[in-house]
């Protein structure tokens, strides 16, 4: 999320509701298809080994095609893997990519 700080904001154009995305996107409407993705995304990030066909049906149910899912699978597994290798190596964002909570 830190480096992608700036797109969030581009597109959302409310601070706060930033700000209540970052720090957690289930307290934030969304929309239903939003949220469904952004579930599957943190299911396939935290609890991989715990998906399954059921997970890939749900997003089917909300609209997605096998091509989007296709598509957010492999940008969801990049990402993981990018940050994984990054916090093996002990590489740090740059400062101004830094997340910093807002009082």
């Amino acid at each position: 999320m830190e480096s992608h700080e700036n797109d969030l904001r581009e597109e959302i154009r409310d601070e706060e509701k930033v700000r209540r995305i970052q720090e957690d996107y289930t307290t934030v409407d969304l929309g239903e298809v939003n949220r469904a993705l952004l579930d599957f995304a943190k299911k396939m990030t935290m609890a991989h080994h715990q998906l399954g066909r059921g997970d890939v049906e749900g997003l089917r149910r909300h609209g997605f095609t096998d091509r989007d899912i296709l598509d957010a699978v492999q940008i969801i597994g990049y990402f993981n893997y990018t940050n994984r290798v990054m916090g093996a190596l002990g590489i740090e964002p740059e400062a101004d990519m830094r997340f910093t909570r807002k009082a």
